[in-house]
């Protein structure tokens, strides 16, 4: 597990500034709910006022006026984007930069098998993606207790659960993408994050755009359905696992046989 622990090592900082970037957010968020619990009364009004804009980011169905409710979308928010990108970024850059940094020869020169190095990267990713959302989740519980709420432990463990499965997907799929590439991986990688997302938006707004919610990785992660439905939403979770399992069968298949450079 020589690689998996370098890699690890290597992304320390990213993990740090990355998850305390995110956690920190939601933190200050959650402690700004007291000041503003009084006003989320018209928040609630002006946001049912709000058309598609409300049904794209599925507050049309969360009352705003409630801690989990407000977490829900503030904090979903951040998480999912932020999440993503990192998701992405992490994935995208675990193969394809032994050829860009130049170290593929030096690696190889090891007793090591293609098969043993995709594996521990791949794990690595994995590993760094839990990390950050433990960390997260941890300063998440800890600014709830701080202004004196009780933690609603089950809507939050599922929607950390539901994020951190999108982060492995999209990881999964731009790990199987990154086998291809040599350079320029960054901008595919937050480009299909971003995609995804909004692939998503469009989905809530436009019933005749829901089989998109199959697609990306942002379809089970609904706060608003995990809240009044108290589980995640399987129909869209199962593809979305089947795209993470087939990137990562393509990065096997062809960086085993790429010609590295």
């Amino acid at each position: 597990m020589t690689i998996l622990k370098q890699e690890i090592k290597s992304q320390k900082m990213a993990i740090l500034i990355w998850s305390l970037s995110i956690g920190l957010l939601i933190a200050m968020c959650v402690m700004m709910y007291p000041e503003m619990e009084s006003q989320m009364g018209s928040v609630n009004e002006m946001f049912s006022k709000m058309g598609s804009f409300t049904s794209a980011f599925g507050m049309d169905r969360l009352n705003f006026g409630t801690l989990v409710g407000f977490y829900a979308v503030e904090g979903g928010n951040m998480l999912g984007i932020g999440g993503a990108f990192f998701a992405a970024i992490v994935g995208i850059s675990a193969l394809m930069k032994e050829e860009h940094d130049h170290t593929a020869e030096f690696l190889f020169a090891h007793p090591v098998s293609r098969v043993q190095v995709i594996t521990e990267k791949l794990l690595s990713v994995f590993a760094i993606i839990v990390i950050l959302n433990v960390i997260v989740l941890v300063l998440a519980i800890g600014s709830i207790l701080l202004i004196g709420e009780p933690v609603f432990w089950k809507e939050l463990l599922l929607f950390h659960l539901a994020y951190l499965l999108m982060q492995f997907q999209i990881a999964g799929i731009c790990f199987g993408v990154s086998a291809f590439l040599v350079r320029g991986g960054l901008g595919i990688g937050i480009g299909i994050a971003g995609m995804m997302y909004f692939l998503n938006i469009v989905a809530n707004i436009s019933d005749s755009a829901r089989f998109l919610k199959y697609i990306t990785a942002f379809g089970y992660t609904e706060t608003a359905d995990i809240i009044n439905n108290g589980k995640l939403e399987i129909r869209y979770l199962i593809p979305g696992m089947i795209l993470m399992v087939a990137g990562i069968a393509c990065a096997y298949v062809k960086y085993t046989k790429k010609d590295l450079r």
